[in-house]
């Protein structure tokens, strides 16, 4: 006889219809978990507030999965009331230039750092633990998984485990208190302590922490001795068909473009070559694709690349990757900051397998520098090197005219959902 799978309860709150990176880790393992013997239950609330919205994501929920959902009381539905735009953007990260915040953004930030901590969905915990207590001992479940942001679905698993005899993976897509955006939620010094302490209290409960970078797991070391393993994100095999390369030479990021993001050498380094280069201004091509804020837009507006750019908004995830395998060039931009060298963006891995170079621009000593060195897959540059970053794109552009601009990436298996779900399943098994 077949033996039963091992149940696992995965407790998230990003899963579709919500949109964006955050949804994509979890959706993916659910998708190959029952590959390796391994039966998925879900939990997600029912009534989310999702700031981005893909509909076509539901068709990639596995069928072998076990959807649980409850309820969850949601601030940001309240506070749409007063500025939807604003909550939308808040709730995604997109947080405005300080020295540009209104009294109604600096309020917003205040109250979503202060009185909601770790994060707006603490309301979520209490009624979860009540009903997956009782769910997990019906039907004798021993493991479950956490996956945050936001963090309070970890302070979920944190009371399971101090009321039942389970083990718990607690899985950091991001980091906690170093995130770029926590020092931008005018945190009170009780505030700031009170994130401190229950990030020290799940690091040092969990039976092992999940961590996608090395300097996120170097972070937490320096906080707990429990065991901590790196999963990255990866690529899956997407079912879109082959597309037909740009005809201009377009230079698109794809994802959220945060204020903090704006890279001043890459539009420094685009306008000079408008005029040193007598044909560049007919075949440059600046494709914007997600929420941009409204600094990047103004910035490019004042180096006078407006003519030059095409702001697609936000599209679904397969409109997403035909757009990377039809641009001439990818984008990545992380924030510079020492608190941003260990985020690893989820769209890297679909980038790399794109078959288009990345040029990508983030603090020296980036993690995600050295996975695109180690897979040949395009070429970093720190915010100091600007004359390296002109000349790379120079180099892309004559290979363009060329029509011999490609990526010829290495080893990059390893970074397939597929192979990233038997890491997981062996680190399961294993703990």
């Amino acid at each position: 006889m077949k033996p039963e799978p091992k149940k696992i309860l995965i407790i998230t709150y990003y899963w579709p219809p919500a949109g964006g990176p955050g949804v994509q880790r979890w959706l993916k393992f659910v998708k190959y978990l029952p590959d390796f013997g391994i039966q998925p239950i879900v939990y997600i609330p029912e009534n989310p507030t999702y700031p981005i919205v893909d509909e076509n994501l539901v068709k990639e929920v596995s069928d072998k999965a076990i959807i649980l959902k409850q309820k969850i009381f949601e601030p940001y539905q309240l506070a749409s009331f007063l500025s939807k735009n604003k909550t939308k953007k808040i709730s995604s990260g997109i947080i405005p230039n300080q020295k540009k915040q209104s009294f109604l953004d600096k309020t917003f930030l205040w109250i979503r750092g202060n009185l909601f901590i770790p994060d707006a969905r603490v309301f979520w915990v209490k009624p979860s633990v009540a009903y997956l207590e009782k769910y997990i001992v019906e039907n004798d479940i021993d493991t479950i998984v956490t996956s945050g942001p936001p963090h309070s679905l970890h302070l979920i698993g944190l009371e399971l485990k101090q009321k039942l005899d389970l083990k718990w993976f607690a899985d950091f897509r991001d980091p906690w208190t170093t995130i770029g955006y926590h020092k931008s939620l005018r945190l009170s010094s009780f505030a700031a302590k009170k994130h401190k302490a229950l990030e020290h209290q799940v690091l040092n409960t969990a039976d092992t922490i999940i961590v996608t970078s090395k300097t996120t797991k170097t972070e937490f070391q320096a906080i707990t001795n429990k065991p901590i393993a790196i999963i990255t994100n990866g690529y899956d095999t997407e079912e879109v068909g082959k597309q037909t390369l740009d005809s201009k030479f377009s230079l698109a990021h794809i994802g959220s473009f945060l204020s903090e993001r704006n890279p001043l050498i890459l539009w420094e380094s685009l306008v000079e070559l408008l005029h040193e280069i007598p044909d560049f201004k007919s075949h440059l091509e600046i494709k914007l694709i997600g929420a941009v804020s409204q600094e990047v837009l103004e910035t490019i507006t004042q180096f006078g690349l407006n003519s030059y750019l095409n702001n697609l908004g936000y599209v679904s995830h397969s409109e997403a990757i035909a757009h990377q395998k039809k641009s001439q060039v990818l984008l990545l931009i992380e924030i510079d900051s020492e608190d941003t060298k260990s985020i690893i963006p989820g769209k890297l891995f679909e980038y790399m397998v794109s078959n288009r170079p990345i040029i990508a621009i983030g603090p020296n000593g980036s993690d995600f520098a050295e996975i695109i060195t180690e897979t040949n897959t395009g070429v970093f540059f720190d915010y100091s090197e600007k004359m390296k970053l002109k000349s790379v794109i120079l180099d892309f552009y004559n290979q363009f005219l060329e029509g011999k601009l490609q990526a010829n990436g290495v080893g990059l298996q390893r970074y397939s959902r597929k192979n990233l779900t038997k890491a997981l399943v062996e680190l399961l098994n294993k703990s």
